[in-house]
């Protein structure tokens, strides 16, 4: 594994931290300051953190300490949650998505002056109590100057650091502490060959360590060579550090576990690490496993011309993380006292078994869902062979639909992510907009959990992005009209995904002022896009808004007026599959709905035929079929029919006349009657000729291998080779008495 390939995987972990990061502070937001969210949101910053010194990112892995610290302040309860304090640390989590972005390549480096200051003075203002204490004797820590790397100054005060009841021993080399006191250990901090590379700074995390409460007892200078032999990439010193029982070894592991492999740690009673032996020429390596830091050593040393120094192992703790040793007292304690805890060991819940995951590249899932398709197909093909020679009894012929439709839902399992990715950007896209507008926004958020195929996740993230801006910028009011209006002044947003008859609906909700039906047709008739004597319905005037350069904005900003904001959501969610709908009430609010496909590969159909053309029309949609009787149907002339759908009469849509094929059924009691739900129209009635089988196809896209034909989503292989098109119910019942070949807007 190479460089790249391990920056790849830091990339990946940091956009998951990002996500771990901002629920938390979106909880936070909420009012939950519970332990675990706070230390979520603190072990993403410290992972990015990590990662980021073992690359070199500087100006990450600054922000990430500084924000680190002022998480650790809120951990450690030197801070309470506010509402000021919430509002830094999500602006400082939009700079630290910035500094990734930059160093993915998909940005400039942010201006972080202004965070950081706050950061700052806000982790200064947590130790202003302790100011009070100035004028006492300075602690051993404060002899160092705060760590600052001083190096004649350290070496001056090295006797006094310590106080006078210990001593420090050589011991056939090694430093040996004098027990500590009760309740305290010591450990050894010892960097090794290769921690200064990359930025590292082990005085960096020596500060960590005090900030959780340790104490700097002394340091071993005892290995610093002459100085024709002084290297300063190399560090020879190592730190004794005086451990309080309150703090755990999980917490002082979180701290050097980016570093595991050039820092040495030596706690109180442990042996040092043995050197390695030299072994003889013809002796094998031993296969050992190897962490992302030693890849990353391993890397490292294959960029480089010069040898890297062996790095001694750290052992890693399999088990649970343990309390710090603690001295023994001088008096043992009595059995019965130690009886509760251990009761309270034995109920404790056993912990959570964790699913095991492995990474895999997107393009080999493309291949398996590709493979799928073909293998799809093949076994309607299969079929339709068999089916023509009247062998369609073998119960091997069903096990292989059954199998073959098992190994489509396992594959497009597999690509299935939930929603909550793209849903994570929208409360940044909120705060940009409430600074921006000078607005209050409320946001709620449903159905994060709702999973659909990748690539529709992924191509969503633009028509959900303006949807949003929207929202905020064209629906809500400002707090002074709110007030006027008789509503809060904050604002209120919805978002909210579900499954619904096989497709997702998407929903961006808001309680402002509605659309604007006058301006919007007035709108309309200024840009010569309707005759000025159009009569159009509530939802006619409403579909305006998507036709291209229309805009009700006064004036051009960087949120809206340029008109091409709802115009590409509609056209990418058409590019998708999906249809938008709008439902608005003057003063209550809007509502956009969007409708998409669960995946873009397959989809179960029913075959039908026209004339001499066969059709598919998805099954998630058609309600019933039926064969109408006489009395059933009314001719209302044109050509156009009704049929009483339980005492509702609803217009018959004619396939082989929208299509204009030949040979079609022209009545209604003569074909076949498909009754099919769509989101924008409701109930619809499509009339076919006949219907010849029920299959799964996969869908092919018409536009990338010939045009975007209208009333057509896309085209599927027959198991008889043949090629057929699959219609769009949406399209079909938006415009009942339209003919192919027109345009929706016409």
């Amino acid at each position: 594994m190479n460089l790249d390939e391990i920056q790849t995987i830091f990339f990946q972990e940091c956009e998951e931290g990002l996500i771990q990061a901002e629920q938390g502070l979106m909880a936070l937001q909420a009012g939950a300051t519970d332990e675990e969210t706070i230390n979520t949101i603190f072990r993403a910053v410290h992972s990015i953190k990590g990662g980021a010194g073992a690359f070199g990112h500087t100006d990450l892995q600054t922000f990430t300490h500084h924000f680190e610290t002022v998480l650790d302040q809120v951990r450690s309860g030197e801070r309470t949650v506010a509402a000021d304090l919430t509002g830094v640390m999500l602006a400082a989590f939009d700079t630290l998505t910035d500094h990734v972005n930059a160093i993915r390549g998909d940005g400039n480096p942010p201006d972080d002056a202004r965070i950081l200051a706050q950061l700052e003075a806000f982790a200064a203002s947590a130790a202003a109590p302790e100011e009070a204490a100035a004028a006492l004797p300075a602690p051993a820590n404060d002899k160092f100057g705060a760590l600052g790397f001083d190096l004649d100054a350290m070496l001056g005060s090295l006797e006094d650091s310590a106080p006078p009841v210990e001593s420090w021993e050589k011991d056939d080399g090694d430093i040996a502490p004098v027990p500590a006191p009760l309740a305290s250990t010591r450990l050894l901090v010892k960097p090794l060959a290769g921690a200064l590379s990359n930025g590292g700074d082990p005085l960096l995390l020596l500060r960590e360590l005090i900030a959780l409460g340790a104490t700097l007892r002394n340091a071993d200078w005892s290995a610093v060579p002459v100085i024709d032999a002084f290297d300063p990439a190399q560090s020879y010193l190592s730190w004794h550090l005086e451990i309080p029982a309150s703090l755990s070894r999980s917490a002082i592991d979180e701290i050097f576990e980016f570093v595991s492999d050039s820092c040495e740690l030596r706690f109180e009673g442990d042996s040092p690490t043995p050197e390695p032996e030299p072994r003889a020429p013809s002796e094998p390596e031993p296969e050992t496993e190897l962490s992302i830091d030693a890849l990353l050593a391993g890397a490292l040393d294959d960029l480089s011309d010069t040898a890297v120094p062996e790095i001694p192992a750290i052992e890693i703790m399999e088990s649970e993380p343990t309390p710090l040793p603690v001295a023994a007292a001088a008096t043992a304690p009595e059995p019965e006292k130690l009886a509760p805890v251990v009761e309270k060991a034995a109920a404790a819940p056993p912990a959570p078994a964790v699913t095991a995951t492995i990474r895999v590249d997107l393009e080999k899932l493309d291949r398996l869902v590709d493979l799928v398709g073909e293998l799809v197909i093949t076994q309607s093909m299969l079929a339709q062979r068999l089916s023509d020679n009247d062998l369609t009894q073998f119960d091997e012929l069903a096990n292989l639909e059954h199998l073959t439709r098992d190994l489509q839902d396992s594959a497009m399992s597999i690509r299935a992510q939930p929603i909550q990715s793209v849903f994570g950007r929208v409360p940044r896209i909120i705060r940009e907009l409430q600074a921006s507008t000078a607005k209050k926004v409320r946001l709620e958020v449903e159905g994060e959990a709702t999973e659909l195929d990748k690539t529709v996740v992924e191509r969503i993230g633009d028509p959900l992005t303006h949807l949003i801006r929207n929202a905020v910028d064209h629906g809500l009011e400002s707090p002074e009209d709110r007030i006027a209006a008789g509503k809060p002044a904050e604002g209120h947003i919805r978002l909210a995904a579900e499954h619904r008859s096989g497709r997702i609906l998407i929903s961006v909700s808001d309680d402002g002022r509605g659309i604007n039906r006058e301006r919007v047709f007035a709108k309309a008739v200024e840009r010569n896009l309707i005759p000025a004597d159009a009569k159009l319905s509530h939802e006619e005037i409403d579909n305006l808004i998507f036709a291209p350069g229309f805009s009700t904005a006064e004036t051009v900003s960087n949120i809206s007026g340029r008109g091409v904001g709802m115009d590409v959501v509609r056209r990418n969610i058409a590019a998708l599959g999906g249809r938008i709908t709008i439902l608005s009430r003057p003063g209550e609010g809007s509502t956009f709905t969007m409708s998409l496909p669960l995946t873009l590969a397959i989809l179960d159909g029913m075959i039908v035929t026209v004339g001499e053309q066969s059709f598919v029309v998805p099954l998630n949609q058609i309600v019933e079929t039926i064969r109408p009787k006489p009395d059933l149907v009314r001719d209302i002339g044109g050509g156009q029919a009704m049929l009483n759908v339980r005492d509702q009469w609803l217009p018959v849509i004619s396939i082989g006349r929208r299509m204009t094929i030949a040979g079609s059924c022209a009545r209604p009691t003569d074909a076949v009657i498909l009754i099919v739900e769509t989101e924008a129209a409701g109930l619809a009635v499509l009339m076919v000729d006949r219907i010849v089988d029920q299959r799964q196809v996969v869908i092919k896209n018409l536009e990338a291998n010939y045009r975007q034909v209208d009333d057509v989503a896309g085209a599927t292989i027959l198991g008889n080779g043949q090629v057929a098109l699959i219609l769009d119910v949406e399209a079909i019942a938006a415009s009942p008495g339209g003919v192919a070949g027109q345009s929706i807007a016409a």
